[in-house]
């Protein structure tokens, strides 16, 4: 940059400072892992609509839940891995803004579909008879999209705010992503009313969404205590421990990360939370609600078992249609050559009666 007035047009993202190979082995890493935690929450969302038994809120919000990974990590691991092999680290101006409006929108929302699962497992275990009334179709879509315009709006005023800032300190970001954080130091104008406002965003979404499930897993425990057999409360226990673990590793990273404003000097020691929030967690998110359920285990031998049936049923087809075939040739074949033996010309009949042998 030629002087402090002077307007960034793209922005440098530092990264992890390591050597040439390790780079290499972390983008090795990061695309296995993207591409697991893609197949991992197309899986459930292509299992969720054709099991019959799965057809529930629950699994409604995790379809929503899946499409909400997937974003997530589209919009940080392919840029971080593009960034890692060209080292070419730079993103537009534009694209910066872009990238950090969907991460915290994106992260929003995933609090308030968490919380939506909590009332859902609270209405189910607690209130079982009412259920299908407490949780009916309008209730759960217009949960649903709740949850994705209160994410939507909640984090686009700081946003615009931001992208209004002047920046003419420097325009390398001393992380992976376009963070709120480091952007904010960047500015040469004061930034603390939207430190301010980030903060108290932020503290009002995490600590609503705690309190929340605090209240209703509160609820569902001092159900589950009061049902008479162990098998029972095991039973109950399991349909919301998929859940209670993720929102358990979700908010306890995420609480350490942004409830507590960022202060110059400390964003190095953020870079490994914030690694676990944009990638360890979505690509755990779908691995803990399948190997930890039941019925979505269930719904998957089914689902494997059908297509099984469907290949074996399609090869036989094949191999029932190859031998129609290569029994109308042979009958051609002998038709037109019937006794080689027979023939003056053999070396025209040779190549039917190698091609009749090799139909047999």
């Amino acid at each position: 940059m030629e002087n402090n007035t002077t307007k960034v047009t793209m922005f440098v993202l530092l990264g992890f400072p390591i050597g040439h190979k390790a780079e290499i082995l972390l983008s090795a890493i990061l695309l296995a892992m993207y591409i697991l935690t893609l197949t991992g929450n197309l899986v459930i969302l292509g299992i969720v609509p054709t099991s019959r038994q799965l057809h529930t809120p629950m699994y409604y919000f995790l379809c929503n839940l899946s499409v909400l990974d997937i974003f997530f990590t589209s919009v940080i691991i392919p840029q971080f891995i593009s960034n890692l092999l060209s080292g070419n680290k730079t993103i537009s101006f534009a694209g910066c803004m872009a990238q950090s409006y969907i991460y915290f929108f994106l992260g929003t929302v995933e609090y308030f579909l968490l919380t939506s699962m909590s009332y859902d497992r609270y209405a189910a275990i607690c209130n079982p008879l009412r259920y299908h009334t407490l949780m009916n179709g309008w209730v759960c879509t217009h949960m649903v999209l709740g949850c994705w315009m209160g994410g939507f709006l909640s984090v686009l005023f700081p946003t615009i705010l931001i992208s209004r800032l002047p920046y003419c300190q420097s325009n390398v970001i001393d992380h992976f992503f376009c963070d709120s954080g480091p952007l904010l130091e960047l500015s040469c104008s004061d930034t603390r009313m939207i430190e301010l406002m980030d903060f108290l965003l932020s503290s009002i979404v995490i600590l609503c969404s705690l309190v929340l499930t605090i209240v209703s897993y509160a609820y569902i425990i001092s159900t589950i205590l009061r049902i008479p057999t162990s098998m029972g409360r095991r039973k109950a226990f399991n349909t919301c421990a998929s859940h209670l673990t993720i929102i358990s590793i979700s908010c306890g990273i995420t609480i350490f990360i942004y409830v507590t404003p960022s202060q110059k000097g400390t964003l190095g020691l953020q870079k490994i939370p914030a690694v676990l929030t944009t990638i360890v967690c979505p690509f755990l998110n779908p691995f803990i609600f399948t190997l930890r359920n039941d019925t979505v285990t269930g719904a998957l031998k089914q689902c494997f078992v059908q297509l099984k049936d469907v290949v074996v049923h399609r090869v036989l087809q094949c191999q029932r249609g190859s031998a129609a075939v290569r029994k109308a040739l042979r009958g051609k074949l002998q038709n037109s050559c019937p006794n080689p033996a027979g023939q003056q010309d053999l070396i025209v009949c040779e190549r039917f009666w190698r091609v009749r042998k090799a139909l047999k």
